[in-house]
């Protein structure tokens, strides 16, 4: 595997998302008739944490799929998922839904049915960093900060330092 600048990538995503909703920072982020931010626990929970910031949103949303996982059954609940966090009513709202990587789709299923269970989105709309490709579901991302190239039996990983900063590295398959 090549480095993989996940800073670059997030710039990338970052301009994307200004384009698409231009305007003074904040001018559409948050309003009550603006798109709001929502990121998958835990990459996209930092992610949109950072988007936030950037694009002057007042307030954001942490989803937690846990429960909407297909294989739930076998791993159960991780220890330190905090529960979904979504300081916004979702219907009738545009959702931009933040993760790190996208890759077989199924972790955005399970996010699609969370967010549902809180109401009725008027759109939803995916942002992520990195797109692995090798899907399993008819998924697809609006915004993309990159397409990347991982092996299969590889799994992209994202870690931010102490300072905010974004790294990828890979691990094998268990």
């Amino acid at each position: 595997m090549s480095f993989i600048d996940a800073e670059a990538l997030y710039r990338a995503l970052l301009e994307q998302i200004r384009a698409a909703y231009p305007g003074s920072p904040g001018a559409s982020f948050g309003a009550a008739d603006g798109p709001v931010l929502a990121g998958i626990y835990s990459g996209g929970a930092w992610l949109v944490e950072r988007l936030a910031k950037d694009l002057g949103a007042a307030e954001f949303g942490v989803v937690n799929i846990a429960l909407h996982r297909d294989d739930y059954a076998k791993k159960g609940l991780h220890i330190q998922a905090s529960p979904t966090s979504l300081p916004f009513d979702v219907n009738d709202r545009r959702i931009v839904l933040v993760d790190d990587v996208l890759y077989t789709g199924r972790t955005v299923r399970a996010a699609l049915n969370e967010l549902y269970d809180y109401g009725r989105p008027a759109a939803v709309e995916l942002a992520v960093l990195a797109d692995r490709g090798g899907r399993e579901m008819p998924v697809a991302a609006r915004f993309v900060g990159g397409v990347v190239e991982v092996g299969a039996d590889t799994t992209l990983v994202l870690a931010r330092g102490d300072d905010g900063h974004l790294t990828f590295h890979t691990e094998a398959r268990a």
